[in-house]
């Protein structure tokens, strides 16, 4: 007993606990099914990025293919030196990365931005032999899509790990906090219940001394 309120395994057996447990037990709930769904959709989401990501690679293999196959008609053509030349005229690109919401998994955007030594691509088909403009264009696509392709792996990366965190939290509701509320549910309205008897039977016992007496 502590102030007349039995415990047992640190619960409360009081009504007020009980009605309280209840609740608990439906916002666990709640919260469960909350998860479950956020997690499918991550599912969703990782499973439609890496589709994407397979798409990619399949068209960086050719496109890989392609250049490489450019570059040494330009060479024929046109000459090492001239590719060289050519080459000097470029700078490093510059990538800005910005980020998106999805279910709550902060995802990376990045973005190639013009930098300031950039030629006009218009300028730049007019100035250089074709056989050069043809693999600058090329890389320039092979370019951009390995940057997709890391964007989107770290984007699978970053909801592989949510997906993971997720199945966790659902895990432990579902098989450790729902489980022992609904154990300390029994146990109070188990007590409550022989509680409700034992006074009845106390009452019933006091009410026919009280008719004896009478008589």
């Amino acid at each position: 007993m502590a102030n007349g309120i039995t415990m047992a395994n640190n619960v409360r057996l009081t009504r007020i606990e009980l009605i309280n447990t209840k609740k608990r037990i439906k916002v666990a709930t709640r919260g469960l099914d909350l998860l479950k769904m956020k997690r499918s959709s991550l599912v969703i989401q990782f499973f439609r990025i890496n589709n994407e990501v397979k798409g990619l690679r399949e068209n960086i293999r050719k496109d890989i293919e392609n250049g490489i196959n450019a570059i040494k008609i330009a060479e024929i053509v046109d000459g090492t030196l001239e590719i060289e030349r050519i080459s000097y005229m470029f700078s490093n690109p510059d990538v800005d990365i910005t980020t998106k919401n999805i279910m709550g998994v902060k995802i990376p955007e990045l973005m190639l931005l013009a930098s300031k030594n950039s030629i006009d691509n218009v300028y730049l088909s007019a100035s250089v032999p074709v056989s050069v403009y043809d693999a600058i264009v090329i890389f320039n696509k092979i370019f951009s899509e390995l940057l997709e392709v890391s964007q989107k792996e770290s984007s699978m990366r970053k909801l592989l790990y949510e997906i993971d965190k997720t199945n966790r939290r659902s895990n432990a509701i579902e098989n450790i906090m729902i489980p022992r509320f609904r154990a300390n549910l029994k146990t109070i309205s188990e007590h409550l219940d022989e509680r409700e008897r034992d006074t009845f039977a106390t009452l019933k016992f006091v009410k026919s001394h009280i008719v004896l007496k009478e008589k």
